[in-house]
């Protein structure tokens, strides 16, 4: 029997969960949790194979830190992120804390199902475009930002004008212009709102 515990700070998510999980003779569903703590301890007594996890779930440890505590559990267990956030960034963060699969909330429940057991079996768990945006996000190479220019941005996306934040920086404009090339190159755009849209695909803001 496969053991499988829910982490998830929504109740009639895991209800849905365990229901869905409830017609399959081979999964048995041995414990919920509202928080990732709550998930941690669980585990640590249930001993499931595999922990299906939220990304976000409020206060307390999110989807990426419960899946790092998880996996350092002994025996630990698998981790299915299963989420309504398919930005790259959060989908490489849950792979590189140790999470053997990643799956959409709007997904078929048959798709759920296997990813359990896919990573119940030591199997990446991803839909074929989730792998493949994995895998163009590991081979783009990472964006380093000078901390100045990570308070343009950060500025930049809240809608700021140049003189405003060149004002909030005590900096000339010609220096937020300066700030904004290099940034622009870096991230490889030509447009302030594509600038902020790549920054935040790849979890830099």
């Amino acid at each position: 029997m496969l053991r499988v515990l829910i982490a998830d700070d929504h109740p009639i998510v895991r209800a849905g969960v365990r229901s869905l999980f409830a017609g399959q003779a081979d999964i048995d569903v041995v414990g919920e949790a509202a928080t990732g703590e709550e998930a941690v301890a669980l585990a640590r007594q249930q001993h499931p194979q595999v922990v299906l996890c939220d990304l976000r779930m409020g206060e307390g440890m999110d989807g990426v830190a419960t899946t790092a505590a998880l996996r350092a559990l002994e025996p630990a267990p698998a981790v299915v992120i299963l989420t309504t956030f398919d930005r790259d960034a959060e989908i490489l963060g849950a792979i590189e804390a140790g999470a053997a699969g990643y799956v959409l909330k709007d997904a078929p429940p048959d798709t759920i199902v296997r990813a359990v057991r896919d990573a119940a079996a030591g199997r990446l768990a991803l839909t074929p475009e989730l792998s493949a945006r994995v895998v163009e996000v590991l081979r783009a190479p990472r964006v380093r930002l000078t901390d100045r220019e990570l308070e343009v941005l950060r500025l930049l996306a809240t809608g700021a004008s140049n003189p405003q934040i060149a004002k909030s920086l005590f900096v000339t404009e010609a220096t937020v212009k300066t700030h904004l090339v290099h940034i622009f190159g870096k991230l490889g755009v030509d447009t302030r709102s594509r600038a902020v849209a790549v920054a935040q695909e790849r979890g830099i803001l």
